[in-house]
């Protein structure tokens, strides 16, 4: 069974910096791709980042280029993702997902078949 543990999130001001962790277990993640989405209040889920858990660059939505990068540390099997130049509009709770496809990385929700439980983030102004 896949679990997807997210920590991380809290309050901050605009312009300051956060890091969310999303620990994996219960399968071997070699082949799976690994997501950040966020949800705000009365919006749709929406991409932030993926990385292939084999190797390799992430890929980044354009609102977060620049500012967001996703890594992952295969030793620890822990995801992350380090947030720098935080905006009003990144308040949302994020999520940790799981592809287990490989192949394309997607940046829709429907592409992942585990998540985790959320964390929040608040930015203030």
């Amino acid at each position: 069974q896949v679990q997807l543990v997210e920590s991380g999130g809290g309050l901050v001001q605009a312009g300051g910096s956060l890091r969310l962790s999303c620990a994996a277990s219960g399968r071997t993640f070699s082949r799976y791709i690994m997501g950040w989405f966020r949800q705000a209040p009365g919006k749709e889920r929406e991409f932030v980042a993926a990385i292939r858990w084999s190797g390799g660059s992430g890929f980044h939505a354009d609102a977060v280029k620049g500012r967001f990068t996703i890594s992952r540390d295969n030793a620890e099997t822990t995801m992350y993702l380090e947030m720098n130049s935080l905006k009003p509009e990144d308040t949302a709770v994020y999520y940790c997902a799981a592809d287990p496809r490989g192949g394309v990385v997607t940046t829709t929700p429907w592409g992942y078949a585990y998540w985790g439980q959320g964390t929040q983030v608040t930015v203030s102004s």
